[in-house]
């Protein structure tokens, strides 16, 4: 299979190094408007560059693509590259506006190409494994899903904020876990040291069946942060995003009934902790290796359009709040 990237910065680069090592395929070429970043990718990689992404299509007619570059051309490559007849990995966000979105979606189903979302956070294995288990019922009734993601500004950002570069993510995870979409949102935002765009976050989002989901992102931490948070009646997963560890704290109490001398109540108690054995991989080799094969097999992508669409939407959401300091139905 034939396999280019548009887009060749930080995100572009890794994705050039994962395609170089897969099996079955064959990296045809890469494109940038950067051509100091392309000899860099020339010398590494041995492969094709252009300035032009429109050249690299017309000269090595790639079956596959992955769209890594700023959000706001995420639309016009995106239609390029379907009208040519590519399947397509988008990183998220999936577009810069719903409607955007919604028009890369419409046209991949008319063209009946694969499109894809990278959202990479879900191929975490201990994200992953933190699904089964809450499939399997390990935490009863959910009660929260809090969400973290802090750390220093990326020079790699110009053309948005925080909350359109980092809160998909964590949106996505929810949706992920939950398999639910909120209902309302409300965020307060702060523009502290970007100079175009906000670069704190604080959010809450309220999801049916009586679950409540809070985010915490910024650009403002000197260290890096990740870690996802699901709390219920039986205790509370933690997952380091960073380490690819997952914890278990076990409440003992939420299995029974704490008795009183005068009636029986529900309690919460410490328990033990478990530290699970998670089987560490590269997430971003994981998410284009589910990619491939689903291009390969004609099989549903695991991260859709849609996915894509509802994270930009509530993501959005989140910004419009911060901006009017409203609650914003979705």
């Amino acid at each position: 299979m034939k396999v280019a990237v548009i887009g060749v910065g930080s995100m572009g680069y890794n994705h050039l190094r994962v395609y170089s090592e897969m099996d079955g395929v064959e990296l045809v070429g890469a494109s940038d408007l950067d051509k100091d970043r392309l000899q860099m990718v020339e010398d590494r990689f041995s492969v094709e560059t252009f300035t032009n992404f429109e050249e690299l299509f017309e000269k090595t007619r790639p079956d596959a693509v992955s769209i890594t570059v700023p959000t706001s051309e995420h639309e016009k490559v995106a239609t390029y590259a379907l009208e040519k007849g590519a399947h397509i990995l988008v990183e998220k966000p999936i577009a810069a506006t719903v409607e955007e979105g919604k028009r890369i979606i419409e046209l991949a189903r008319k063209k009946d190409r694969q499109l894809m979302v990278g959202h990479i956070i879900r191929f975490n294995p201990a994200v992953q494994s933190l699904k089964a288990r809450l499939e399997n019922g390990d935490i009863g009734k959910i009660f929260q899903v809090f969400c973290r993601r802090a750390g220093p500004f990326p020079a790699r950002i110009r053309d948005v904020g925080v909350v359109i570069d980092l809160a998909p993510h964590d949106v996505d995870v929810m949706r992920f876990l939950t398999g639910l979409n909120p209902m309302r949102v409300f965020a307060e935002t702060e523009q502290q040291i970007h100079t175009d765009h906000e670069d704190l976050l604080f959010g809450l989002l309220r999801f049916p069946e009586g679950i409540t989901g809070a985010l915490e992102i910024n650009w403002l931490t000197p260290t890096k942060m990740r870690e996802t948070l699901v709390l219920g009646e039986k205790g509370l997963f933690r997952v380091d995003d960073l380490m690819q560890d997952l914890y278990f704290y076990e409440n003992p109490q939420a299995i029974g009934e704490l008795w009183s001398p005068f009636r029986a109540v529900r309690s919460v108690s410490e328990g033990s902790m478990t530290r699970f054995s998670i089987q560490r991989q590269e997430p971003l080799k994981a998410e284009l290796t589910a990619f491939i094969k689903a291009v390969r097999e004609g099989s549903p992508v695991p991260i859709t359009g849609q996915d894509g669409l509802e994270a930009l939407r509530i993501s959005l959401a989140l910004v419009e709040s911060g901006k009017t300091h409203r609650v914003i139905e979705v």
